[in-house]
């Protein structure tokens, strides 16, 4: 995929767009896990979110976006909507949210710079690559008692869902940043054709459990999953991807483990091992080293050389 460098601007707008996404995942992982433990089914979630932003997105959809976009917004539904949100939730439903957060922040990386790599014939730069080890090795250091800890029945089939769904994200952020779509267009249009596509099938035949649910607990997942990671940090990503790359974008988010060990330790006074400490520095570097633009890189070895 041929792209050109991105300016300072766009790059320092890109960055600080990633790092609001990183802070909006964080918050998923957390929150999507407590749905799939408190008796909601993966569908139910799927629901609250595909409901809440069609709902907000459709009007706005129907009056703003050209009907000649509409085929490429049902594509990107397909795989960052509808492909992405049921796979991760049903990965919820089997495996802890510290598995997310290895395989999903490190597998979107992961898939999209092996996708590109196929797309460019395997002409991938030598810090992408370094990048992407270093984050890696930090995320398995970060969820290093977790992985290691005795597998309860069918976590590995979380594992796999989670794996797929990075794959589906990978997938939509290198159309995204291929087709040139407007954010604000796509994060609508997923929403809404999302919408569209699932809950007539949901409301028919999948097994569903909200009749039993608290209205606070049903507020809190549509808030945050209709609102904030559908269309606020799905925008925000896509707006990353434009600015950056999809590439450094989704190498950014193999931070959101690390922020996530953190705030739980500044909130939840829950403690930090040596080993997620080392992670955290270590998924840091790779993150940033994956993120910057190469003329910031160029500029930091000569730094480094001086």
């Amino acid at each position: 995929m041929h792209t050109t460098q991105p300016s300072n601007a766009d790059a320092t707008r890109g960055l600080l767009a990633a790092l609001a996404v990183v802070l909006f995942w964080s918050g998923f992982n957390i929150v999507s896990r407590f749905g799939a433990t408190a008796s909601f089914t993966p569908f139910d979630i799927a629901a609250l979110r595909f409901g809440v932003s069609g709902a907000i997105a459709l009007p706005l959809y129907l009056r703003f976006v050209p009907r000649s976009d509409w085929p490429r917004h049902m594509v990107l539904a397909a795989v960052g909507g509808l492909g992405y949100g049921i796979l991760v939730y049903s990965g919820f439903a089997f495996a802890p949210s510290a598995h997310a957060g290895v395989f999903v922040n490190g597998g979107i990386p992961f898939w999209t710079i092996v996708l590109m790599a196929v797309m460019t014939g395997f002409r991938i730069a030598r810090p992408t690559v370094i990048a992407l080890l270093l984050s890696t090795t930090g995320l398995l250091l970060i969820g290093f008692q977790s992985l290691l800890a005795p597998a309860q029945g069918s976590q590995w089939i979380g594992d796999l869902l989670f794996l797929a769904a990075a794959l589906c994200w990978a997938v939509f952020g290198l159309l995204m940043r291929r087709w040139q779509v407007k954010p604000q267009f796509a994060m609508l249009g997923i929403a809404s054709f999302s919408a569209l596509a699932y809950l007539p099938v949901y409301l028919l035949w999948l097994p569903g459990n909200l009749a039993a649910q608290s209205w606070g607990a049903i507020a809190l997942q549509g808030g945050y999953q209709g609102v904030i990671a559908a269309l606020v940090a799905g925008g925000f990503y896509s707006y990353a991807v434009q600015k950056v790359g999809a590439s450094e974008a989704s190498m950014m988010l193999a931070l959101v483990p690390a922020v996530t060990a953190i705030g739980a330790f500044l909130i939840l006074d829950e403690a930090l091992g040596a080993t997620t400490i080392v992670g955290i520095v270590v998924v840091s570097i790779g993150a940033l080293l994956g993120a910057l633009p190469p003329a910031a890189l160029a500029r930091l070895r000569g730094l480094g050389r001086g």
